[in-house]
């Protein structure tokens, strides 16, 4: 054979290899965000219309989200929060609705000392996202039940819901999962936010 078909035999060879390994990165990487954002992942191919348009809407969020200056809370800050969500809770049960403004109020103040920026909703969303995408779409949906007050009253397990919505992420941001508690505490919980329902 000619020096010339031994040449293009070998772009052939290089340009199949290049194609392959593009199409295994593109994979792998799908199967990454698919890994990490779960349900959200789901979610933004659903908004957007397109697998490609959805990855490439996670890869920024995560890149805008490493830019952050993330902070760990102070034991102070951290127990102040835990007090402020305690009388929270406690008010839930004479005034659901106040208690979900208040809700909102104190997740949003406890992303900010923590970094994240809070001028817009959705980008908060999208900030959580990254960290936490198993609870971002009840914290949405949480936002959406304080938003939908803001024009009259919700019913008293909308509150609930958006109120229970909000205690996980603030368990979250706090930097400390809960603690499994006993079923009698979980019980006396759900009673306290069900009795004036």
């Amino acid at each position: 054979m000619s020096e010339l078909v031994w040449v293009l035999i070998a772009v052939l060879v290089v340009g199949a290899v290049i194609v392959v390994g593009w199409s295994l990165s593109r994979r792998r990487r799908s199967a990454r965000l698919q890994e990490h954002f779960g349900p959200e992942y789901e979610r933004t191919v659903g908004e957007l219309g397109e697998q490609k348009a959805a990855e490439a809407e996670l890869v920024a969020r995560e890149k805008k989200r490493k830019k952050l200056d993330i902070v760990e809370l102070t034991p102070e800050a951290r127990a102040e929060h835990v007090a402020t969500w305690q009388t929270v809770q406690t008010a839930f049960v004479d005034a659901p609705t106040d208690a979900v403004g208040r809700a909102e109020r104190l997740v949003t103040r406890v992303m900010r000392e923590r970094g994240y920026p809070i001028d817009d909703f959705d980008q908060r969303a999208a900030d959580i996202s990254v960290d936490h995408p198993d609870i971002v779409e009840n914290y949405r949906g949480a936002h959406a039940i304080y938003q939908s007050q803001q024009g009259g009253e919700i019913d008293t397990e909308d509150a609930r819901q958006a109120f229970v919505h909000y205690r996980a992420l603030f368990d979250r941001l706090l930097g400390s999962e809960p603690e499994p508690q006993p079923e009698h505490v979980n019980d006396e919980y759900r009673r306290q936010t069900h009795d004036h329902a």
